[in-house]
């Protein structure tokens, strides 16, 4: 009976905890949180503020109307090939704070990567290094504005010059927003919605523009973070409202272009955006492998970390939620695994052999899929919370529709300006059947 009152009790909280199943977001396009908009005129003159002041102003206001200065452009870094040596070079977006930071330190403390922060506050990113104790010489922060296409542009140009002939051998792509309380939609500076931008539009021009560097390295990965609310086969997917609906690609075929917020072409709704963009990025991650992994044996992978309840993402909520969410999803849902943990499982994925196999989404302790069953030592078990062994989950069948990722591809490599002469010439001819 007890085990009856927890399960409703969880369902009925469900509803109103949608950001419980957000994995280990990092926030640092998301300062602003709910706040609304104040006066803007700050921003006005920002062009000469540094990147370390613009984000102090972040934390209390809305994001400014442009996000990529080219005043802010940074001056190549040069003779990294040096400070690499024999390690394995890996870059880790949103690499400053949460899960990119839990799983940069995780990699960089082992001694057998050198580790590329690339996240839109280099300043930031070296200050929590430093106090994280990331060994000397282990990484580099290099500046990258997912909000902004010519900031991908120049991260990439920059990743070239500093590394010189050595291959990227591993791509994170963890950075995100979520803004599942925003009446209205935040653009990027190329006009997208900026959940789709910034979470999906972003990460997918930087891989394709790394792609051909990639597969000069051997046993290259690159992993796309999802999230079970872009599963509708899940618990945060299936049961808690609204549920990752792409409809028939309406806004992302017209370009997802201000006024267009939303992938299906329907009005603007926060919550459902983040979710339709990790859609994106799973469908992303099965395209990549149908398309390049047979030519080129980079391997592709997504994955879930599991519900990172004190992340910062819950910093504007009131005390006692940030003091009881934590216990609710440990002892209720068991969906919870803390911030080290979670950035061990991601960095597992790029680190252990058993990991090698390409198109895999990856979960543990149960996925997700239910609320946690009580074990002996009166947790619950089984939710994708802490513990548990890694393996390969199962995702929903809107993430696995073939013609719907074919054209989600498509459109995105029209909507980010892709030239077909930037993108990886090896595609397995198999693929375009």
């Amino acid at each position: 009976m007890v085990r009856f009152l927890s399960l409703v009790a969880a369902a009925v909280a469900l509803p109103t905890l949608a950001c419980a199943f957000v994995p280990g977001i990092n926030n640092e396009l998301n300062k602003a949180g709910a706040v609304k908009p104040i006066a803007t005129a700050p921003f006005v003159k920002s062009d000469g503020a540094s990147s370390t002041e613009r984000s102090a102003m972040l934390t209390q206001t809305e994001l400014p109307e442009k996000l990529y200065f080219k005043k802010e452009k940074e001056v190549p870094k040069v003779l990294g090939g040096i400070q690499i040596g024999l390690r394995k070079l890996v870059v880790v977006t949103g690499a400053s704070s949460g899960l990119g930071l839990a799983c940069a330190e995780t990699l960089a403390k082992t001694g057998n990567y050198f580790v590329v922060m690339a996240c839109r506050d280099t300043d930031k990113a070296k200050k929590v290094a430093e106090e994280r104790g990331f060994p000397k010489g282990s990484y580099v922060p290099m500046k990258l504005e997912l909000g902004s296409l010519q900031s991908v542009r120049d991260f990439v140009a920059n990743l070239k010059a500093f590394k010189s002939a050595r291959p990227l051998t591993h791509l994170i792509c963890n950075a995100a927003v979520y803004k599942p309380t925003d009446p209205e939609p935040a653009w990027t500076d190329d006009g997208f919605e900026m959940s789709m931008g910034v979470n999906h539009l972003g990460h997918f021009l930087l891989v394709n523009l790394l792609l051909d560097d990639m597969k000069k390295a051997k046993g290259a990965r690159v992993c796309i973070v999802g999230s079970i609310t872009g599963n509708t086969n899940t618990v945060g997917g299936g049961l808690v409202y609204p549920q990752a609906d792409l409809g028939n690609l309406k806004g992302l075929e017209s370009g997802m272009q201000k006024p267009i917020s939303m992938a299906d072409g329907k009005p603007f709704f926060g919550a459902k955006a983040y979710k339709d963009s990790k859609v994106c990025n799973m469908m992303t991650v099965s395209e990549l492998h149908r398309r390049y992994h047979q030519t080129t044996g980079i391997v592709f992978s997504s994955m879930y970390p599991g519900c990172i309840a004190e992340t910062a993402l819950f910093r504007e909520k009131r005390t006692w939620f940030r003091k009881l969410f934590p216990l609710f999803m440990k002892y209720v849902t068991g969906g919870y695994v803390g911030e080290a943990e979670a950035g061990e499982r991601l960095a597992q994925v790029i680190d252990d052999p058993q990991c090698s196999k390409s198109g895999v989404y990856w979960s543990w302790n149960g996925g997700a899929k239910t609320v946690g069953r009580w074990a002996e030592d009166g947790k619950p078990r089984g939710a994708g919370g802490s513990g548990g062994e890694i393996f390969e989950n199962e995702q929903s069948d809107a993430v696995r529709d073939l013609p719907t990722a074919k054209k989600v591809w498509e459109y995105s490599a029209k909507a980010v300006g892709l030239d077909p002469k930037e993108m990886c010439k090896d595609i397995d001819p198999l693929s375009l059947d």
